[in-house]
């Protein structure tokens, strides 16, 4: 007997439970509770993970008070996009859509990036070239320096223009 009154609560709950997926990782239990809440007073939020895609799009069971508001949320959801943590909850076609787009933007992105690096690059190596000939000119200037030095030249100099060395 207390098998199937558990069987009846378990069927009562799975009327007032809605099915969620494309949800954002982002997107934690009290964000999904408070955006949900509008349509009607949720019970308990259960996430369900995609292990085979760690960073994926998870799902969630969202229960409700009753199965009004469960069905008053499925129709809202159905009829208008719904937007979780700033995450669009997108569906069929339009889901095909926008992973197109997405895919185009990170390929634009990638180009982006490596056009990016071969310029930094570029502006390295000038930047060493530029270095490189200004350390040949110091050099340059201090081997004059010790060559007129060695000589004896300097004091020469010194001695002409009266200067203490």
């Amino acid at each position: 007997m207390e098998s199937t009154e558990e069987y009846d609560e378990f069927l009562k709950k799975v009327e007032r439970t809605i099915y969620l997926d494309n949800i954002s990782p982002a997107v934690t239990e009290p964000v999904l509770k408070a955006a949900i809440d509008q349509f009607g007073k949720v019970i308990t939020v259960q996430f369900i993970h995609a292990y085979l895609q760690p960073n994926g799009i998870h799902a969630a069971l969202v229960e409700v008070e009753n199965k009004k508001q469960a069905e008053t949320l499925i129709n809202e959801l159905e009829s208008v996009p719904f937007m979780v943590g700033g995450c669009l909850g997108l569906s069929g076609p339009r889901l095909l859509v926008s992973r197109c787009l997405l895919i185009k933007l990170v390929k634009k992105h990638a180009e982006e990036v490596a056009f990016l690096l071969n310029e930094q690059v570029k502006e390295e190596e000038q930047l060493a070239k530029m270095q490189s000939h200004t350390l040949n000119g110091h050099h340059n200037k201090l081997k004059l320096i010790e060559s007129i030095s060695g000589e004896g030249k300097l004091r020469k100099l010194a001695q002409i223009y009266e200067i203490d060395i």
